[in-house]
């Protein structure tokens, strides 16, 4: 009896954050006049942002340049992330805008906007259900057999795919209990190949990874970003010093952007977060 009644009482907890989650209204566009995305430069301006109280961005002002790769650095809960939400538009800034080419993402149909993203994170998400189920998930059209197995390869997990007897068939666990975690990272970059689009959103990919592991997946993501507009959140300087931007963020705003060399000599901030990895590697 007392264990049917803690069942209950985690059942009924668990039913109320799923209709919390129902009830919410469905995300749509602001405006009713919406123009076509083009792929240009990314600016964010005079971005202001806030959780409840609590400030995080104050007049961010940035460009991204096409085909360009931009490193986000700064101390933990400056809002690295909190950036990256901003920019798949999951939240709305609060004051400011996004501009794609010119063009408000107010101006642009949501589901538009954010079909020009991919996003590769430390922790990827895998489902339960077939490796080819999870290479191709939320891509939105008909793949082939042959676009997978170029993905795969060109994500460097294509040989430990076919070494299961089961090959692209094999089922994972709920997140991926039966693979790696450097197999699972090059599972969420064979999908963001799939998905082809220009801009990449990357979150310290190769962090808690094995020197070998991190190798293939720097390997793999130096594919993947060819002709691409990438956006690095970077846990370690030494990973970003060939970025053609590197924007330091501090409590509130950006405390300074520029290469490395710039930054290294001029910004305080940086040279501390670099001295620091010196020190602890």
């Amino acid at each position: 009896m007392s264990r049917f009644i803690t069942s209950v009482q985690s059942a009924k907890g668990s039913t109320e954050r799923i209709f919390n989650i129902l009830d919410e209204e469905d995300e749509k566009n602001k405006n009713d006049f919406l123009e076509e995305p083009s792929f240009g430069t990314l600016e964010l301006k005079d971005i202001g942002f806030a959780y409840g109280e609590k400030n995080i961005f104050e007049n961010i002002n940035l460009k991204i340049m096409p085909n360009t790769v931009t490193a986000l650095v700064g101390p933990s809960g400056v809002g690295k992330t909190t950036l990256f939400y901003l920019l798949e538009r999951f939240y709305d800034p609060l004051k400011g805008e996004i501009l794609l080419d010119g063009k408000s993402h107010l101006n642009i149909d949501l589901d538009k906007w954010r079909s020009m993203f991919s996003y590769v994170s430390q922790d990827c998400p895998i489902l339960a259900g077939t490796i080819r189920e999870n290479i191709t998930y939320g891509i939105q059209r008909e793949v082939s057999k042959d676009e997978i197995i170029n993905a795969s390869i060109l994500a460097n997990c294509h040989e430990f795919i076919t070494s299961f007897s089961d090959g692209y068939d094999t089922i994972l666990g709920e997140r991926g209990i039966n693979l790696s975690g450097g197999q699972k990272q090059r599972i969420s970059i064979a999908r963001a190949f799939l998905r082809d689009t220009p801009f990449l959103l990357l979150d310290e990919a190769t962090a808690n990874l094995d020197t070998n592991s991190e190798n293939m997946i720097k390997h793999a993501l130096d594919n993947l970003i060819y002709k691409k507009t990438t956006i690095v959140i970077a846990h370690r300087i030494s990973t970003i010093q060939n970025a053609d931007q590197i924007v330091v963020l501090d409590q509130g705003g950006i405390s300074g952007f520029g290469t490395h060399d710039q930054l290294i000599k001029s910004n305080k901030l940086y040279q501390l977060l670099s001295n620091q990895q010196k020190m602890t590697s």
